[in-house]
């Protein structure tokens, strides 16, 4: 029931703002692209040997290059698409979709709105603070919230769990900063949450 609220609210507070009259602009191509090769990062844990829960989530990622009203809808599309691929239940898609899209995808909006608020606006705040950092705490922390709901994860222990979460968060971090480093210098259009006004402005005298 938890999971089914969270997802109803997340939908309809992103839907109310139209975000789809974005993909008139360049973020049409991100999206399209998410859409075809997101599904299958999402279906690792199903496809490698078991034991290896491996997951690559690309929420943190999606939100700096698409906002967080238009990543919403196009992470239930790709929680969808899992559903129609894979071989698990609803329910499990659900969760997959809440915990690794949803939420990571909304702490990693209130982490970049601190850091605008608290830092001044720098390249570096950017690529290394929303980038870098911001995703490893946000799938941490998503990671976190789950196991504390769920203590589920292969029969270890809670401590131990929470150790693989923290690991975990660090790839999809690395891979996060790297993409928003090189988006930065070679196809800023492709980020909403990029400003050339606000990050490459020189200093005040």
């Amino acid at each position: 029931m938890l999971e089914i609220t969270l997802s109803a609210v997340a939908l309809v507070a992103a839907l109310i703002v139209r975000p789809w009259r974005l993909l008139r602009g360049p973020l049409l191509g991100p999206t399209l692209a998410a859409l075809v090769l997101l599904p299958w990062f999402w279906l690792l844990p199903q496809k490698l040997p078991a034991g290896m829960a491996v997951q690559f989530s690309g929420a943190s990622l999606l939100v700096l290059m698409l906002g967080w009203p238009l990543a919403v809808p196009v992470l239930a599309l790709v929680a969808l698409a899992v559903w129609a691929i894979g071989g698990t239940s609803a329910e499990a898609v659900l969760s997959q979709w809440v915990w690794v899209g949803l939420v990571p995808a909304t702490l990693a909006l209130a982490i970049g709105a601190a850091l605008r608020r608290w830092l001044p606006p720098n390249v570096f705040i950017y690529t290394l603070g929303r980038g870098f950092l911001g995703t490893a705490v946000a799938l941490f922390a998503s990671g976190a919230l789950y196991e504390g709901i769920h203590h589920l994860m292969g029969g270890v222990t809670l401590h131990e769990a929470l150790v693989a979460r923290w690991l975990m968060a660090w790839g999809d971090a690395f891979l996060t900063g790297l993409f928003a480093a090189v988006f930065v210098a070679f196809a800023p259009q492709w980020l909403a949450t990029w400003s050339d006004e606000r990050y490459l402005r020189p200093p005040a005298r």
